[in-house]
């Protein structure tokens, strides 16, 4: 897939504090693209240079083939991670105004707010003032606002923060299908099952350096390694006088099994022979488990 955005080697400092080293990535054009990192990794920094918020010491940001520029910008929606309505102004006010400062017309800012506010079941709202709705309200606004002008990209910094399992269900298949019709989106959280779940590539951030990018499906077969999960008869004892056989795990009603690469065939015919292989599939490591083992990796490198 071709890339919409592409960062090459952006840095950062704020005096003597690199905030971003280097940073270079790739998002594919309709991909849902997750950008990762613990606290302090650099991950809003990023976001605010891609919008131009902050402007990199070096580097460059690349969209749609050239350089970004302020005008250029406005083809990008983005949800910061500090909320910004105007509380006393009324809903639908607020996103026809959202939609002029990106360049919509009124009326077709009142028709699009009204067609998404309707979306949302939120259209009883339209002439209240933005104080009077919940914090979940108040999140599907801003995201209508970021999403009005209907960008090509779209930038979202913890999206989720306060919606309950309703909203985050309907925001989740929103994305999905705002994907799968062509748009991109780059998603920063720290709810790491909800990116499980969405992306399809991730650039993970530790120490404002890049530590791990690219497909994430990839990235679970390469950190799976030569794991297997074994339903067995057999001990652990048995298990580990196996040919091949690095490691075995005790779970709860199965077995994580390191076994080297060259000896997987030798190690499941062994198996078979003992009657001992009631079922057996590659590791297939959850997010979280890639997040903290890569995070933790970079960190002892570091020591």
């Amino acid at each position: 897939m071709d890339a919409i955005l592409k960062l090459q080697g952006v840095s950062k400092d704020f005096g003597k504090h690199r905030a971003v080293d280097h940073l270079s990535f790739e998002v594919p054009e309709g991909a849902i693209f997750g950008l990762l990192g613990p606290n302090g990794a650099g991950k809003s920094t990023t976001i605010r240079i891609i919008m131009r918020i902050l402007m990199a010491d070096s580097g460059e940001v690349i969209f749609q083939g050239r350089e970004l520029d302020d005008e250029r910008r406005r083809d990008i929606g983005y949800l910061p991670e500090e909320r910004g309505l105007y509380t006393k102004m009324k809903v639908i006010d607020q996103l026809v105004y959202l939609g002029n400062i990106r360049g919509v017309s009124r009326s077709e800012a009142k028709k699009r707010a009204s067609d998404w506010l309707e979306r949302f079941q939120l259209e009883q709202w339209a002439q209240s003032k933005v104080e009077a709705l919940s914090k979940g309200m108040q999140q599907k606004i801003q995201l209508i606002g970021a999403m009005i002008h209907q960008p090509r990209l779209l930038i979202l910094d913890e999206p989720f923060s306060g919606l309950d399992p309703i909203v985050t269900r309907e925001l989740k298949d929103l994305l999905l299908k705002m994907s799968s019709a062509g748009v991109t989106v780059v998603l920063s959280t720290h709810v790491l099952p909800q990116v499980d779940e969405l992306c399809s590539h991730i650039c993970l951030i530790n120490r404002s350096r890049p530590i791990l990018k690219g497909e994430l499906e990839e990235i679970r077969t390469r950190y799976g390694g030569q794991l297997w999960k074994l339903r067995s008869r057999l001990s652990t004892e048995e298990l580990e006088s196996l040919p091949g056989v690095v490691s075995v795990r005790a779970l709860k009603d199965e077995f994580l099994v390191e076994v080297q690469e060259a000896e997987t065939e030798i190690f499941v015919r062994e198996l078979a022979a003992r009657g001992g292989l009631e079922g057996l599939a590659r590791f297939v490591p959850d997010l979280e488990n890639i997040f903290l083992r890569a995070v933790e990796e970079d960190s002892r490198d570091a020591r």
